[in-house]
């Protein structure tokens, strides 16, 4: 809606421009007040032409414009009297003439992971499915991590179970295999899977009176999940006036512009033209809505360029072969290489499970080497605090060391606490089939208990801030692959458990014929 006698202002100009970031294609302009302006077609014709130009820069071509005086009713629900040159509808009839957009079911499968419940024994994944349909017995895809299930069952809390569901229902559904999947993830076909990157460009709209800098850590929140995000780089800021692009180090309040987010975690999205939901979505700072944003899969930056920098450089880096492959090391050391993440409390025994898990097995003639985190923390990751962040690049650079590890043939035990299971997935991403996330079980008495290194006690009198379990959350392993539970089982137990692990998972057993190697 537009004032007749002020004209196109900067303020239509934005909101024009959150049409365009919201997706809404199908736009009628009504120039209001034209009883102001004596209902004079001249000027009518000017802001007409003006507001269309205006929005034809912007990708979006108005169904109609057509003049009105609300005031008097004039050309809103009946023909207007008062402007006998006008011909061309009313107000209401421009409305009714807007098209449905295509059925959301018509699309590919969208159903992002709200939560993980468990009934019985059973894992039900529940969630709305955005777009596409689902069936009993589809084989469902499931973005970051890559696994593959086929549903058994759809559930339903208050009727029987379903044989189908489409876009717009929630559901809860069963599948035949214990996947690692959490709230977050999205499930599609396999033929149609989402984007994912670390790198994105994005066009964005800043709401917060404070202006968004170069290298600002906000939060994307994106269908279910919420992702880490660092503003990498301003590539432009566009000014809603006329449409020009100029260059920027910052984007004050109401600005929009082009940006490169760098996230800590694979984003999985769609086109936004294909899918508004699963590309759209806002970016929270603290606890305040900051801006919302819309992602393009043609400028997304490829996963394999997440090193690259805008001067070139990372775009020289060629990753080296080793001259040694994991076969050939398996048969030299006989055992393969791979990664025993051990997460739990600080005081569960961790530290203490690992370096008599390495003694042990290296008595039995494993490479075994533990990554330990205190250690850690006083070389490779000395410039780390305890923030949420600064905890998930801790689990970044240890993951991606002990992948080096797994690599060249030993086995990396890990002692680290760990405690968002974000984290710990995005661990398992790095590095890969030889991953097993061990839980290290133990109750807050009993760490409390303990207590080797007296941190409970002073976290409990506020001399360390952000301390698991006392003034920081844990998240406990929903499925890991092993559970060790030092309040019902001694440290021989223990190692029993963790030795028949690994006879299991790494031990070579090298192929033999005819009575040969």
């Amino acid at each position: 809606v537009i004032d007749a006698e002020q004209g196109v202002s900067e303020q239509t100009r934005r909101h024009a421009y959150l049409l365009s970031l919201l997706g809404l294609s199908q736009v009628v302009v009504a120039i209001n007040k034209m009883d102001l302006v004596g209902y004079d077609q001249g000027r009518f014709a000017a802001v007409a032409a003006e507001i269309g130009d205006y929005l034809g820069g912007i990708g979006i071509a108005a169904r109609q414009i057509l003049p009105i005086a609300a005031r008097h009713g004039e050309n809103v629900a009946k023909p207007a009297t008062l402007m006998p040159w006008w011909q061309g509808g009313t107000l209401v009839e421009a409305l009714d003439s807007f098209k449905r957009r295509p059925s959301p079911i018509d699309r590919p499968l969208r159903l992002p992971i709200q939560d993980i419940y468990r009934r019985d024994d059973r894992r039900i994944l529940v969630g709305r499915i955005e777009s596409g349909r689902l069936r009993v017995g589809d084989t469902l895809s499931f973005s970051p991590g890559g696994g593959t299930a086929r549903v058994t069952t759809i559930e339903s809390w208050n009727s029987g179970p379903h044989l189908s569901a489409g876009a717009g229902r929630s559901v809860a559904i069963t599948l035949n295999e214990p996947l690692f999947v959490e709230r977050g993830h999205i499930a599609s076909h396999a033929e149609a899977s989402p984007q994912r990157a670390l790198r994105l460009r994005a066009r964005l709209f800043w709401l917060s009176r404070e202006p968004l800098e170069i290298g600002a850590t906000l939060t994307l929140k994106l269908t279910t999940a919420s992702h880490t995000v660092v503003v990498e780089a301003i590539e432009r800021v566009i000014d809603v006036q006329d449409l020009q692009h100029h260059d920027a180090r910052r984007i004050e309040h109401n600005g929009v512009a082009e940006v490169i987010l760098k996230s800590r975690t694979p984003v999985i999205f769609d086109p936004f033209s294909d899918n508004q939901i699963t590309g759209r979505g806002v970016l929270v700072q603290g606890f305040e809505l900051v801006g919302g944003c819309i992602l393009d899969a043609a400028a997304a930056l490829p996963e394999a360029d997440a090193h690259a920098r805008q001067d070139g450089a990372g775009g020289n880096l060629t990753p080296v072969a080793s001259s040694v492959d994991p076969a050939m090391r398996a048969a030299n050391l006989g055992h393969t290489g791979g990664v025993l993440w051990l997460t739990g409390l600080s005081g569960a025994g961790k530290s203490t499970l690992a370096m008599a898990l390495q003694r042990r097995l290296f008595e039995r003639g494993f490479q075994a080497s533990v990554l330990d985190g205190d250690n850690l923390r006083q070389g490779l990751n000395s410039d780390l605090g305890f923030t949420p962040e600064a905890r998930a690049e801790n689990i970044r650079r240890t993951a991606e060391v002990a992948r080096l590890f797994a690599d060249t043939g030993v086995i990396a035990i890990v002692s680290l606490i760990s405690p968002f299971a974000a984290d710990r997935s995005r661990a398992r991403e790095i590095v890969g089939p030889a991953f097993l996330e061990i839980h290290v079980k133990a109750s807050l008495d009993t760490c409390r208990t303990r207590d080797p290194k007296g941190l409970y006690a002073r976290a409990g009198k506020g001399e360390i801030a952000n301390f698991t379990g006392v003034s920081a959350p844990y998240e406990a392993p929903v499925d890991p692959d092993l559970v060790i539970d030092t309040d019902r089982y001694d440290i021989e137990a223990s190692l029993a458990l963790l030795l028949e692990e690994v006879e299991a998972c790494f031990r070579f057993e090298p192929v033999r014929s005819h009575g040969t190697v």
